[in-house]
């Protein structure tokens, strides 16, 4: 009996084992990142992560969720779900305990997966956009997507498969190719901001070159690189000045022409990465690398009088941190400055972390834009090279190196406004250090390594100055003395006596003529650099003659990033709350846990952190570049939150094409943009025809499954440059200071920084967007009007608006009537005396397809009432243009209201 018990009891255990094993067995893991993450971020992380804590249970970082709660018990019991709080919770029919709190429970299904994940061990999981970048699996051409019978596998690419089954999933097709030049046009626009030119439209026409074949042409045109740059140029800030209430000018637009130089070489997005976040601590760095730094360098600079230069050097550290996360990553680190993450797995600390690369840079937010590159003619060039071998003749190469470095950037220095302590002196509008004539003030911890040399930089108004600086106080060694008499603003070398160590300077000015309250001397900077050796030697006259010139250099200057040296470095805290004023703990510069991880033989600077974020296990730059890229050229990134790729962000449409693109980039085209753009405007899906019909727009409004090619309105700058364009008007000169085309009057209300428009002449009123002088308070308006931004922090995506405004600057402004004209010049050229030919002769320029005959017949009827109201009322002649230089005859007046007309078209201002 007992062996029967014993065998029907094995026999029960080995078929619950087997049941078992089929139903679990057979049962599909939960994917936390996919499946369970979304539901906690939804429902839960509100009161259950970042900053509340609520019951002491969070579910942010995998840690808090399975730590003990403030009831003394685990919410999550891996392995136990019906003994687990959270489920508990969920499933109640109390309101006061069941969760949500007082929000609508989840769904059954919610439930049942929460109950599965936490059976199968609850196992914690990265964010998609976390996880490195995987080789894609290969794609069988024979299946590509989208192949009719007449096609064969070439004809499609990866892109295509993707989208293509993604297509078959919602049960949609591709859509016909577009009309041939129509796409051409859709093309250049994407690769250029132009439309094509003539010699690739009568080619491309002629079947001279293929499709692909223009594609290349437009790539290697110098038009690529202005239409790119202006993307690019929006996330980095760029502006000509420098925001904040008095918003002066500065000198930025050698950094925009380095943009502009760099996407026309596609140099390689690493590169390009690198380059511009620590260009200057590359070996032996290049003048192109010193400039590519500026990207940091368009963050804003307060000139008021009155401000705490700390303060917004701060703040532009800060800025500093939060743009890179926002265009290398697509992550919101601005959300961190004060707090944890709410949503995302980065902590308070590893903001500052981050913070702790940038805040050991030279600038200090002062009015000079200190520290800033120096570009030479090629005969300063010349003095330069010659002092350098000067140096390294008779001090060796590590000196001629350091000299070399001082006279490219003049750095490192100690800004005036760092004085202390007070006597007859002030800070002049909180900038520069005045002493009066029986004055002083303190230099506090200055290094000087040493030096028998002080440069000064300074100006003076009185006659008769004697200046002393000692060690440590008044009764102090005598380190300098020497006379100040009246000049203008100068670069001097002082003999100064030698000392290591930090000291304190005291800087003391006796005066015996000077009035009560008059300034005698106004001082910028203080720098030690070692005076030139060989005093002895042939040829030192000149070569001294030649730094001090070098040293009073009045060009073109760039602000840029220039590192403190080990002797000037900073500590970095943490802010409590955000609050610059309220330091927490001391911490070194590290990157966020969640993402790759840091490699030993990088530098712990910049340079090493630009390293990381081009590393190929870095889960999020390249996707980032992608994304960005794609919403460029088919008007919606595939994760459709750009700035954002983190755990609230919008879910990726087609997360295989995105990472597929994103490997591709790193590994086969090795970062270059211009293979990527390629591969794209190649595919099928770009090549689609835009046409909707009510049928697809009701299943996809949005194009977010793109079975129809892409259609949006044109940038600001690409709605004028087109214009430009077809009227024959757009000059080609490229780089240079910024520009300032026509504007309405009284744009620029200025109080007291004496900036004025000044409307320039020439060609230079004709140049492309780019080139436009932007400034901050007021940007150049008919860019406002179609959604441009004015560049005081990163901008990830312009929002695209319609509004009536939009109509009046294309019907109104200066810009387009001008552009008007002359295209109807153009039109009338080639119409002869017939209307019809001349208005189709323009719209078949404008938009490279035939009018239609409801369009023209519009357009003609357009032309006659205003050939009438000219020829009737003569004197309205001068009042539409107001052109005093020119006489405008009812004929052309009236070509060119219709012209106008066409340049306002939806089809003319919407890409095809």
């Amino acid at each position: 009996m007992n062996k029967l018990k014993i065998t029907l009891f094995l026999t029960v255990a080995v078929l619950i084992t087997i049941a078992g094993f089929f139903f679990f067995g057979n049962e599909r893991e939960v994917d936390f990142s996919t499946e369970i993450k979304p539901i906690l971020n939804k429902n839960c992380i509100t009161c259950h992560g970042g900053v509340k804590k609520s019951g002491g249970f969070s579910v942010l970082f995998e840690e808090e969720a399975f730590a003990t709660t403030e009831s003394g018990h685990a919410a999550i019991i891996p392995g136990d779900p019906n003994g687990s709080e959270l489920i508990k919770r969920l499933t109640s029919s109390d309101p006061e305990l069941r969760m949500p709190y007082e929000k609508e429970p989840l769904s059954k299904d919610e439930i049942e997966l929460l109950k599965t994940w936490i059976r199968q061990g609850a196992k914690w999981g990265k964010h998609w956009a976390y996880q490195t970048v995987q080789k894609p699996e290969e794609i069988d051409t024979k299946h590509t997507a989208g192949l009719s019978p007449n096609e064969d596998a070439e004809s499609s690419n990866s892109i295509d498969f993707f989208v293509g089954k993604k297509l078959e999933e919602m049960e949609l097709n591709f859509s016909p190719e577009e009309n041939s030049l129509k796409l051409l046009r859709r093309a250049a626009l994407d690769i250029t901001g132009l439309p094509p030119s003539p010699e690739i439209i009568e080619a491309y026409s002629a079947k001279d070159i293929t499709y692909e074949e223009a594609i290349d042409k437009m790539l290697a045109a110098p038009t690529y690189g202005e239409k790119w740059a202006t993307w690019w140029l929006d996330m980095a800030r760029y502006a000509d000045t420098k925001g904040y209430e008095r918003d002066v000018n500065r000198t930025m637009w050698p950094y925009r022409d380095w943009v502009i130089r760099a996407f026309n070489a596609d140099k390689p997005y690493d590169e390009f990465t690198i380059e511009q976040l620590a260009g200057d601590l590359l070996p032996h760095p290049t003048e192109d690398q010193l400039t590519a730094t500026a990207f940091h360098r368009n963050t804003m600079n307060n000139d008021e009088g009155g401000t705490q230069d700390e303060e917004f050097r701060v703040a532009a550290v800060l800025d500093r941190v939060s743009t890179t996360y926002e265009v290398w990553q697509s992550t919101t680190m601005a959300c961190v400055q004060c707090h944890s993450h709410t949503y995302d797995p980065i902590r308070h600390e590893e903001f500052y972390q981050s913070a702790a690369f940038f805040n050991n840079t030279r600038d200090e937010d002062t009015n000079d834009e200190e520290p800033r590159l120096r570009f030479y003619s090629p005969e300063e060039k010349t003095k330069i090279e010659s002092i350098t071998a000067w140096v390294k003749e008779n001090e060796g190469i590590k000196a001629a190196e350091a000299k070399e470095d001082f006279m490219t950037f003049l750095e490192p220095k100690y800004p005036s406004h760092s004085a202390v302590d007070f006597v007859n002196a002030t800070l002049l509008d909180s900038k520069w250090l005045g002493i009066e004539g029986n004055g002083s003030a303190y230099l506090r911890n200055v290094n000087t390594q040493g030096s028998d040399q002080l440069l000064l930089e300074y100006s003076a108004g009185l006659d008769g100055s004697k200046m002393t600086i000692r060690n440590g106080g008044p009764e102090g060694e005598l380190l300098a003395s020497f006379p100040i008499n009246k000049t203008g603003t100068i670069i001097r070398p002082i003999p100064f006596e030698q000392v290591e160590g930090n000291i304190d300077l005291y800087l003391e000015i006796k005066n015996p003529n000077s009035k009560p309250d008059q300034t005698a001397a106004r001082f910028i900077w203080f720098a030690f650099v070692p005076k030139l050796k060989g005093e002895d030697k042939p040829g030192y006259a000149s070569i001294q003659k030649s730094w001090e010139e070098i040293l009073n250099f009045g060009g073109t200057k760039l602000p840029i990033m220039i590192e403190n040296p080990a002797y000037m470095a900073r500590e970095t805290r943490v802010f409590e709350r955000g609050n610059w004023m309220m330091l927490g703990d001391k911490v070194q510069p590290e990157t966020p846990k969640e993402l790759n991880p840091w490699k030993p033989e990088w530098p712990q600077n910049r340079l090493g952190f630009a390293y990381w974020l081009t590393d190929k296990e870095n889960p999020l730059t390249s996707r980032t570049l992608v994304n960005r890229v794609w919403d460029q050229l088919m008007g919606r990134g595939i994760v459709s939150t750009l700035e954002d790729m983190g755990t609230q962000s919008d879910p990726p449409s087609h997360p295989e094409l995105l990472d597929y693109l994103a490997w591709k980039t790193m590994n086969d085209y090795e970062w270059s943009i211009k293979s990527l753009i390629r591969e794209i405007v190649t595919s099928k899906t770009y090549k689609q025809s835009s046409v909707v019909s009510p049928e697809l727009y009701t299943k996809d409004p949005q194009n977010k499954w793109y079975a129809r090619g892409p259609r949006f309105r044109l940038s600001a700058e690409q709605v004028r440059d087109q214009a430009l364009a077809v009227s024959g008007l757009l000059s080609d000169k490229m780089y240079g200071p910024g520009v300032m085309p026509a504007q309405p009057e009284g744009i620029w209300q200025t109080v007291y920084n004496g900036g004025t428009w000044t409307e320039s002449q020439g060609e230079d009123a004709h140049r492309r967007g780019v080139y436009t002088f932007l400034k901050r308070t007021s940007p150049y308006p008919s860019f406002l009007s179609f959604d441009a931004g004015s560049r005081e922090v990163c901008l990830s995506r312009r929002l695209v608006t319609n509004t009536p405004l939009q109509a009046l600057v294309t019907l109104n402004d200066p810009v387009y009537l001008e552009a008007a004209f002359h295209l109807s010049e153009d039109m009338l050229a080639n119409g002869g005396s017939n209307p019809e030919k001349a208005i189709s002769y323009g719209y078949e320029k404008m938009i490279l397809t035939p009018i239609s005959e409801p369009k023209l017949a519009a357009l003609e009827t357009l032309h006659e009432e205003a050939l009438a109201q000219y020829q009737k009322n003569p004197e309205e002649l001068e009042s539409f243009f107001g052109w005093e230089d020119q006489k405008i005859t009812s004929k052309q007046a009236a070509m060119t209201v219709v012209a106008n007309a066409m340049l306002n078209l939806d089809e003319f201002i919407t890409k095809p």
